[in-house]
């Protein structure tokens, strides 16, 4: 048997993840050699400063600052730098030069991973990305492979660990949404400056991928509807439970129809959404991640699990390179990935989803007729209304009118309307005399 020659691996970045992979390669590269048919040379480890602490020790003869000059003696490049530039400029030339690349950089492919990609296919090169959404999960692979001849109807994403744990600490102990935040920082969920997780940009960056593979179709992350947890309170949370709903900041990619033009698109949003107690979501605690896809002929299929951190993270990347190598030792040309559906991202006021609206009102005669009045004639029709105290009974469990403020707690579950008509109706809600303040609006996913 003929031994092919080692292949040059060159890794750019050196961070937690970074540092993991070049740990796993040089213990197990004698496994991985056997997996692949060719060793598993690391070359070299570009990293910005050559003294900085590393999370795992790593040889400091493969450091170097000279990132280009790696990339250019390199079979497969390794990035892992994160952040725009310089790493799209690497990958170009990491491709221009005729290797393959391995990216666990999310915010890049979410932004330039068209460019990219072609740039990969006029050359015959392939980029893998597993390792950019949801960390150790397997869901890219999936989505480009094995469901490429399905229809994927909807996804359903939790892909944010830092989001989810808040949610849940806030659900499961009582916690405030600043205290259950002020936790998550502290266990290292969180960074110092939380914004791109809690404000959900993390999450949308993820769901443009995700749409993008499951509905071959290019979708901008700018096209993504984004909303944060910020707003989450823990009276809301507590109601949610009344109700056997839990809170799931949900990243929601969705082959839809507009009810008003008939035109078939994709919708791609992140916000926070209840989610029922009996359906699988519901069972993601603390930072794991999970990803729920809806398709034709495969049904209903859930892949769940550690969302980040450094081994598990670098477990994704090394799946990506075993697959990167083997390509080597067999040749042939990389596979281009489909995305010639060009189908229309759809506005969120296209969105047909169930609601859940929490008003404070006045407790007087005729109150809850009016307000049922004034959904009907948006075309929203109510499934179900919970009358109780207000907020402050609502804690207590108390279901009874407020006697002291002369106010009760209306919770208005409507069936299946469209986005559009049901802003118009929290807008007319907001205006009323009877309405003292609309507490929350919250949609149902899942259902």
């Amino acid at each position: 048997m003929i031994e092919y020659r080692n292949l040059r691996i060159a890794l750019l970045g050196a961070g937690s993840v970074g540092a993991q992979v070049a740990t796993l390669l040089l213990e197990q590269s004698d496994e991985l050699a056997a997996r692949v048919g060719a060793g598993l040379e690391l070359v070299g480890i570009a990293v910005r400063e050559i003294d900085a602490p590393r999370s795992a020790p790593i040889p400091k003869e493969l450091l170097t600052t000279d990132a280009l000059t790696l990339i250019q003696g390199a079979d497969i490049v390794i990035e892992l730098m994160g952040g725009l530039e310089p790493a799209r400029s690497y990958i170009l030339a990491a491709i221009n030069s005729g290797a393959d690349v391995v990216t666990g950089n999310k915010a890049l492919i979410a932004a330039h991973g068209p460019e990219l990609l072609d740039a990969a296919e006029q050359v015959g090169a392939q980029i893998y990305y597993e390792a950019a959404v949801a960390g150790a999960i397997p869901i890219i692979r999936p989505l480009r492979e094995s469901l490429a001849g399905d229809r994927v109807k909807r996804i359903l994403g939790i892909v944010n660990g830092t989001t989810n744990y808040i949610l849940d600490k806030m659900d499961v102990e009582g916690d405030s949404f600043e205290s259950a935040l002020a936790a998550a920082t502290a266990l290292g969920y969180a960074e110092a400056d939380p914004t791109a997780d809690i404000e959900g940009y993390d999450a949308a960056q993820k769901a443009a991928i995700l749409a993008r593979l499951a509905f071959h179709t290019e979708v901008p992350v700018e096209a993504v509807h984004r909303e944060g947890i910020t707003k989450i309170t823990a009276a809301e949370v507590r109601q949610a439970q009344k109700t056997g709903y839990v809170v799931k900041l949900l990243a929601i990619c969705e082959r839809l129809t507009d009810p008003l033009t008939g035109e078939e698109g994709v919708s791609a949003r992140v916000y926070p959404a209840l989610v029922s107690r009996l359906h699988p979501l519901a069972a993601v605690h603390g930072a794991k991640n999970a990803v729920f896809v809806e398709a034709e002929a495969a049904g209903d299929l859930m892949f769940y699990g550690a969302g980040a951190g450094g081994r598990e993270t670098a477990s994704a990347v090394l799946g990506d390179l075993v697959s990167a190598a083997r390509r080597h030792v067999a040749g042939g040309p990389g596979v281009a990935e489909s995305t010639h559906a060009n189908l229309p991202i759809m506005p969120i006021d296209s969105v047909v989803t169930k609601y859940q609206i929490t008003l404070e009102v006045s407790d007087a005669p005729g109150v809850l007729s009016g307000i049922a009045g004034l959904f009907s004639g948006h075309g929203v029709s109510v499934e179900a209304v919970q009358q109780s105290i207000s907020s402050a009974g609502v804690a207590q469990g108390v279901s009874r009118t407020n006697e002291a403020s002369g106010t009760a707690t209306l919770v208005i579950v409507t069936h299946e309307a469209t986005e559009r008509d049901l802003s118009r109706t929290v807008a007319d809600l907001a205006g009323q005399p009877s309405v003292v303040r609309v507490e929350s609006v919250l949609r149902v996913e899942g259902a």
